[in-house]
Order: structure tokens, then C-alpha cells, then sequence
């Protein structure tokens, strides 16, 4: 519960942590209740009833400061916001690159799969050998919605091109949605919408679609057609991240082992 939770991190630190004066010795460990509503702006009656769990209206600005006067992690933030009853804003912060390095070993261990790690705007930050080699993500250009559109050779990669345009279109409108105080979707759809008339059509349509597609048939110049499942899967440490994994399914077009030779190229 809130008060517990905030009581807890309460008793973690003392004034010397946060740059105040030490008042003499203490009856109980950590900052007092005024203290932690000086550091975060607000009275220390109101900071009181918060942590008492009163019915009080609670701004993102003042969970903010407390998050601060208490110097919580990100994830101990976003518990604070949960429990307060709002949803916390999303993460801005961009990988490090020990995360990224980490990110490129996992994917690299997902072969035979393809595999590929964005960010929110759908730039690939971490790529396998065969999500280059056969999807073409990170060759041409590190935004993968930007190079679906924008490369010529990804209508001949996807036979089932225009329905995969569609539903990612319609994922974008409603990734755009979930950051509506972030300027770069605008600004990546009006780039694409003069790069691409079909993305311009289908933008104008407003459509939406909240879901990848299941399965995703790829043409590759030697290996035939391709057929995968897709998964999206979510990075728990980082909310903004998410997994692209392409399970392979079906090889009709490579049954003489051309896929296995991809296979075998990229874990050399």
C-alpha cells in the first residue's frame, strides 16, 4: 500500500543522503515526513494525508518531486504512480550502450530466428546476421518502418506487402496516440507521407490496428520463400523496447537446405 511503500523509502535515507543538515540523533531511522515535503515543494499537512492514504487529488508534478526528494528508481517511480491510483508516463530515457551491447548478444543467440530490438519509433537498435540478411532490417536504413516504405526491395521481400502496410500503419497511429507530447511521430509521418504516396493514403485513412501480424511470408533471393510467426514481446527493464522474433514455420521454396546455409553463414 502507498503509505507503507512510501514510509519504506522513507527509512532508507538520511538527511545527509539529500543534502540536509543532520538535526541530532533520531528516534526512528531515515527523513521525517517534513523533510521529505521540503525537498519535494509541498506542506508538510499534505505530504501527511498522502502518506495516510487520504482520498487527496495527486498531480504527475508532485509524484514527480516526491519520486525525486526520494530518489527513487524508475521502476520504484513507476510503483509510486500505480499506487497512487494514475498511470506512470513513459520512460524517455535512451539505452545505454551496455544495454545495447547486451541487447546485441541476446538477439544474436536467438538463431536460427531473426530477431531485432526497437524503440518506440521503430528504429532497430540490435539486430541478428538474419534479420539483416533476409528481413533487410538495419541494411538500408535503422528505422524499420521508414525502410518498409521508402526501400523498393521490400515489396519484392513481403509478397503479402500492402496488408503488412496496412496494419503498420495503423500500429503506428496508435503508438503515436500513446505519446501524443512527442513531436517526432509528427514528424516522421509527414517525412514518410513525402517519401511514400501509399503511406500518405493509408495515413489519411485513419485506421488502427493494435496487432502484428501472426505470420509473415518473406521471398530471399536464394533461399526461396520463407514463412514465420511473428512475436512482439515486451522488455520488462525496458517498457519502451520491444523484442521483434520470427519463429521460422515453413521453407517451402528452400527444401535443398538454403535456408540451413543462411543459418550456418550467419553463426559464422
Amino acid at each position: 500500500m502507498l503509505r507503507h511503500f512510501l514510509r519504506s523509502r522513507r527509512a532508507r535515507l538520511s538527511p545527509v543522503d539529500v543534502g540536509l543538515a543532520s538535526a541530532g540523533r533520531r528516534h526512528t531511522p531515515g527523513l521525517r515526513r517534513e523533510e521529505v515535503a521540503v525537498l519535494a515543494g509541498v506542506s508538510a499537512s499534505w505530504y501527511t494525508w498522502l502518506e495516510q492514504g487520504r482520498d487527496i487529488k495527486v498531480s504527475d508534478g508532485v509524484l514527480d518531486a516526491i519520486s525525486n526528494a526520494l530518489r527513487l528508481n524508475e521502476t520504484e517511480r513507476e510503483h509510486l504512480y500505480r499506487l497512487a491510483g494514475t498511470n506512470p508516463p513513459p520512460q524517455t530515457a535512451k539505452a545505454t550502450p551496455a544495454e545495447l551491447a547486451r541487447l546485441q548478444r541476446v538477439v544474436e543467440e536467438l538463431l536460427p530466428a531473426p530477431a531485432y530490438v526497437v524503440d518506440r519509433y521503430w528504429n532497430a537498435l540490435a539486430t541478428n546476421e538474419l534479420a539483416r540478411s533476409i528481413l533487410g532490417v538495419g541494411v538500408k536504413d535503422s528505422n524499420y518502418l521508414l525502410a518498409f516504405f521508402i526501400d523498393p526491395s521490400s515489396k519484392d521481400r513481403y509478397p503479402r506487402w500492402e496488408e503488412m502496410a496496412r496494419r503498420l500503419v495503423g500500429q503506428f497511429r496508435v503508438q503515436a496516440a500513446r505519446f501524443p507530447d512527442d513531436g517526432s511521430f509528427d514528424r516522421m509521418a509527414r517525412r514518410l507521407s513525402s517519401a511514400s504516396p501509399r503511406f500518405a493514403e493509408l495515413w489519411a485513412q485513419h485506421e488502427i490496428r493494435d496487432s502484428a501480424m501472426t505470420s509473415i511470408e518473406v521471398r530471399h533471393p536464394t533461399a526461396g520463400l520463407l514463412l514465420f510467426e511473428h512475436l512482439t514481446l515486451g522488455l520488462a527493464e525496458s517498457p519502451e523496447l520491444r523484442l521483434m522474433l520470427y519463429s521460422p514455420l515453413a521453407m517451402s521454396g528452400s527444401s535443398d537446405g538454403r535456408f540451413e546455409q543462411l543459418v550456418s553463414q550467419a553463426r559464422a
